[in-house]
């Protein structure tokens, strides 16, 4: 038996977020705050959605004070700017981070803090304030998904807190909102979702739902990530990544994710790599570890790539598979740990205890291929 849940409204396709503000005032909401950072906050598309929620008659607050890697400190101001704007709904627009931390406001203006409480699976306690979540990038799928990532500086350790009720009311994957996204945030977005397609298809919690949506995923990004980066303004292909990462969230929500993800959040609290960019840097070289333990799967990757391993062993449309990752990312120019400016001392000061942490995460259980934390050690290795 295997649960499959999506946000009760999920909305898609060019220009569908100008029509945000007519649904919230279709379900009565009188006033809204919106949870972003300063560049989204700017950005024309954007400006042009707010305006129609304005014009559907919602008092609007705008708090942007989220950076590319949320923090406890960062939520608790936002959810002061909630308390004072006197909003009855909350508004994530742009890409995992503010979407984030809009979750966890949302948890925390109707359940007591501090946000640590709820690390881990379930224990969001009662319900949530009315939430909808905007994205502006075509990668973290966080529109669609039970997840907040936040880091706790006290600990210095990224939370992962897991709960049916951070999966928002109305989820929106417009790819107009995409079109002025730099190749930079385009790479590391999209080779985020890239990872949460190949994570859910090959996680132990996967079912045949996910599956589906995981290599249809897999596929668009394949063939349109490429043409995103090259050229930014390809309505196509953006329009095919803002769907690819829309199927790939729904994908992982419901199948989790694996060694990976597991691995990536400690760059996070440690070094400040977003979540995405991380992903990025270690899928490669994760992928290698892993597929020898599923090759079946592996092979299935390889043909949604596009590679002709028809005949093949599934052994060598594993590795075909893991070469075909290897070619995207060195042709997107993912770079490695070092290129980010990750010093080699200070890493190797602390990459045991990475190591630890990304264990003590959870997700690495799902992975088709155990890892001990030397393992995972080495990898992190192997990647900087």
């Amino acid at each position: 038996m295997a649960d499959f849940r999506v946000p009760p409204l999920v909305r898609t396709g060019a220009g569908c977020a100008r029509n945000t503000g007519q649904i919230l005032a279709e379900r009565g909401y009188r006033g809204a705050l919106v949870v972003t950072d300063p560049i989204v906050a700017g950005s024309p598309a954007v400006r042009a959605v707010l305006d129609g929620v304005r014009r559907a008659g919602l008092a609007l607050a705008i708090h942007e004070g989220i950076t590319s890697e949320p923090t406890v400190e960062m939520v608790e101001t936002a959810l002061e700017a909630f308390r004072l704007s006197g909003a009855d709904v909350v508004i994530g627009i742009g890409g995992g981070s503010p979407m984030d931390a809009a979750k966890a406001v949302a948890v925390l203006a109707r359940s007591p803090g501090p946000l640590p409480l709820y690390e881990g699976v379930d224990k969001v306690p009662g319900k949530r304030v009315p939430l909808v979540c905007i994205a502006t990038t075509a990668g973290t799928g966080s529109e669609v998904t039970r997840y907040v990532a936040v880091t706790d500086e006290q600990r210095n350790r990224k939370m992962l807190i897991t709960s049916w009720q951070l999966l928002p009311d109305v989820a929106v994957a417009d790819p107009e909102l995409t079109l002025d996204l730099p190749p930079g945030p385009t790479v590391s977005t999209g080779v985020d979702a890239l990872t949460h397609a190949i994570e859910a298809y090959v996680s132990r919690r996967r079912q045949p739902l996910t599956d589906t949506l995981a290599l249809s995923a897999i596929r668009r990004i394949g063939r349109a990530l490429p043409r995103a980066y090259r050229a930014p303004g390809d309505g196509e292909a953006r329009s095919a990544m803002s769907l690819a990462a829309l199927e790939a969230g729904i994908a992982f929500c419901n199948a989790s994710v694996a060694l990976v993800h597991g691995m990536a959040r400690p760059l996070g609290a440690y070094f400040g790599v977003p979540h995405g960019l991380a992903n990025a840097v270690l899928l490669a070289r994760v992928s290698a570890f892993t597929a020898p333990a599923a090759p079946e799967r592996y092979r299935e990757i390889a043909v949604a790539l596009g590679q002709p391993v028809a005949g093949a062993t599934p052994e060598a449309g594993a590795r075909a598979a893991v070469e075909a990752i290897e070619r995207l990312c060195a042709d997107l120019a993912v770079p490695s740990l070092s290129a980010l400016g990750v010093a080699a001392d200070r890493f190797d000061a602390v990459v045991e205890s990475m190591a630890a942490d990304a264990v003590a995460s959870g997700s690495p259980v799902n992975n088709p291929r155990d890892a001990t934390a030397e393992e995972i050690a080495a990898l992190y290795r192997a990647c900087h």
